[in-house]
């Protein structure tokens, strides 16, 4: 028996240090544990007092926002903000005078003629047929299918043909009118501004053969219709001369420089135009020669023609 006891003496010694090593082990990890915690609580300050400062920061944009807010909602603030606004623009902005504006409206709203005379000739009845080249300036069309011209678009047209036919002499400007209707009209024109005009019959290759007697070689083609007249169409194109055209409302145009658009068609509304030409010219070339009255130009008085039409 005493062996026995002998024998287990070491055996109750070895729990006695293994204690102490569980005891040690006890006491490391309780001081991590301790170290840990020291940490996690400076951490956790620190965390605190972020979010102390930032809590202000937050409760100042919200109340911005909310400020925002209510002043978007209220629309009498905006508009009285957008009055004030325009108040301060409109006391930068100097006033800009209107006088020379109205001047210059006033100039083209003066007609050459009388409107009534416009509507007189018929210069501004077309044509059934409007082609695509000619719709800007068809005013409407009648009940019986007519194009109706804008009569002061063809006064604006006039006037530019006048201001562009002014910087050429006579010797340098052809007009050419195949359509027995306008005759008399363009033979006046041309004694009373000395262009050179052709009526009944144009000399075919006047402007490209140099060897016929007639050659003649102008600067600008006055035609006053592109169909009628289009030999003496295509020798201005050939030699790259400048076209005025009288156009109606079933002509195409393309290959003018400078188009009137009118009634090509009738003896008083070509007369009408060959006078406000020839006036025109005159008048800007200063050139002393008495123009005949429009009269002598529309072959009709034209208050009888009134008459007859009321």
């Amino acid at each position: 028996m005493p062996r026995k006891k002998k024998e287990d003496e070491p055996l109750e010694k070895v729990p006695k240090n293994e204690d102490k090593e569980t005891e040690e082990l006890s006491s490391e990890t309780s001081e991590k544990n301790k170290k840990k915690s020291k940490t996690s609580s400076k951490m956790n300050l620190l965390e605190k007092g972020s979010q102390n400062e930032n809590k202000p920061l937050e409760k100042g944009s919200q109340n911005e926002t909310n400020e925002l807010k209510k002043r978007t909602s209220d629309r009498s603030v905006l508009l009285k903000e957008l009055k004030e606004k325009a108040k301060k623009l409109a006391a930068g902005i100097e006033e800009v005078g209107t006088g020379n504006i109205k001047e210059e409206l006033e100039k083209k709203r003066e007609l050459l003629v009388l409107l009534d005379d416009y509507v007189k000739t018929g210069i501004h009845l077309g044509t059934k047929v409007i082609t695509p080249d000619m719709k800007e300036f068809v005013y409407r069309r009648r009940a019986d299918s007519i194009g109706v011209l804008n009569t002061t678009l063809i006064d604006e047209k006039i006037k530019k043909a006048i201001d562009f036919l002014s910087k050429y002499s006579p010797e340098d400007i052809v007009l050419v009118c195949k359509r027995e209707a306008g005759w008399p009209a363009a033979r006046l024109f041309s004694e009373v501004t000395g262009i050179k005009t052709f009526t009944k019959k144009y000399p075919a290759g006047m402007m490209t053969n140099t060897g016929l007697e007639t050659f003649y070689e102008p600067e600008v083609i006055i035609v006053c219709d592109p169909w009628i007249d289009k030999n003496a169409l295509g020798d201005a194109i050939k030699t790259n001369k400048k076209v005025i055209m009288l156009a109606d409302t079933n002509n195409f145009i393309a290959k003018a420089d400078l188009i009137i658009p009118c009634n090509n068609k009738g003896s008083k509304s070509l007369g009408l135009i060959f006078y406000l030409l020839a006036r025109g010219y005159l008048e800007k070339r200063k050139i002393k020669t008495k123009v005949p009255s429009m009269y002598d130009f529309t072959g009709e008085d034209l208050q009888e023609v009134q008459a007859v039409a009321a």
